[in-house]
């Protein structure tokens, strides 16, 4: 029996103005994935981030257009490895936890593995309502999909090349976590989801997160993965509110002309039809969108599956 290659493993971390963190961010991974190669891509720092990263020992690239998710896109298509390991450059995340991800999805042949933050973190790593807001839009995919992560605007995992090389991105900022987590889930992929310890930013270091702008830019995100992976289930809902709406306005109407033979209302029996009409209308594109959606996830599954698994 032979043993398997060891495979190529990159730890890849987005980064904006981390002077204060990436450094130790690159040495810790470095230490705990000696094997590994160490990307950090910047993107427009002002400080000497790309400085205290080459000086950490890290190959540092680059990419201008401003955005986690422009990030995240170049170095998925840029970067050739086996393995994945995605962090962020200021320090929050525990490199040490790195090994244990990588063995687990090495030895049971996982795509993706998601590091929870919510049960080990320290007091101040969370800023205000940070939680709450993770909460919410986790409850909110897990309602949209059926299925979902416990963190999934989590920025530690550890993804196989299948889940890199079929990933779209698609994304500009911090909703890429949650285009990962959807990918995921819609191709019905093996993964995982470990608890890992969340760290408060060392001194100097600030978030570059917008809670309520990022916030709305991730749901807006989530209804639109909605809109895209399941057209039936979201455009059967729009008819629902409709046809509901139609037969509310047409039921005051429809009695008046059961008792008296008139129709008094008749702009609002006007109105009633044609809210009904749109009702099968978006139903009926509901359909049609849904046979396109299976044919495009058919598609994508078998991008997925052109790319051979870990190890072969």
């Amino acid at each position: 029996m032979t043993d398997r290659p060891e495979p190529r493993i990159a730890v890849v971390l987005p980064c904006y103005n981390e002077e204060a963190a990436i450094g130790e961010t690159v040495r810790s991974f470095r230490a705990a994935l000696p094997q590994a190669t160490v990307y950090v891509y910047d993107n427009n720092s002002r400080d000497r981030t790309v400085a205290c990263a080459r000086e950490a020992g890290a190959v540092v690239r680059s990419e201008t257009r401003q955005g986690k998710g422009h990030v995240v896109r170049r170095m998925f298509a840029d970067v050739d490895a086996d393995i994945y390991v995605l962090a962020d450059g200021d320090g929050t995340y525990e490199a040490g936890d790195a090994p244990g991800m990588v063995a687990q999805l090495r030895g049971e042949q996982l795509d993706m593995i998601v590091g929870s933050r919510l049960t080990t973190y320290a007091g101040e790593a969370f800023r205000r309502g940070h939680r709450f807001g993770n909460d919410l839009l986790t409850g909110f995919l897990g309602l949209c999909f059926g299925r979902t992560f416990t963190d999934i605007l989590s920025g530690y995992r550890v993804f196989s090349r299948r889940f890199v090389k079929s990933f779209p991105a698609l994304s500009r900022g911090f909703e890429i976590e949650t285009e990962l987590s959807v990918h995921a889930l819609e191709l019905r992929m093996p993964t995982a989801e470990v608890v890992t310890a969340y760290k408060a930013r060392p001194a100097g270091s600030a978030s570059k997160l917008n809670t309520y702008r990022d916030g709305w830019r991730i749901l807006m995100m989530i209804l639109n993965l909605f809109k895209r992976d399941r057209p039936l289930a979201f455009f059967s809902i729009i008819a629902a509110a409709l046809a509901l709406t139609a037969l509310l306005l047409a039921y005051p109407i429809f009695v008046t002309y059961v008792e008296t033979g008139l129709v008094p209302r008749f702009p609002t029996a006007i109105l009633a039809t044609g809210l009904m009409i749109l009702a099968c209308l978006s139903l009926t594109s509901g359909f049609v969108l849904d046979i396109v959606t299976h044919g495009r996830r058919e598609m994508k599954r078998l991008a997925y599956l052109a790319i051979p698994p870990l190890d072969e």
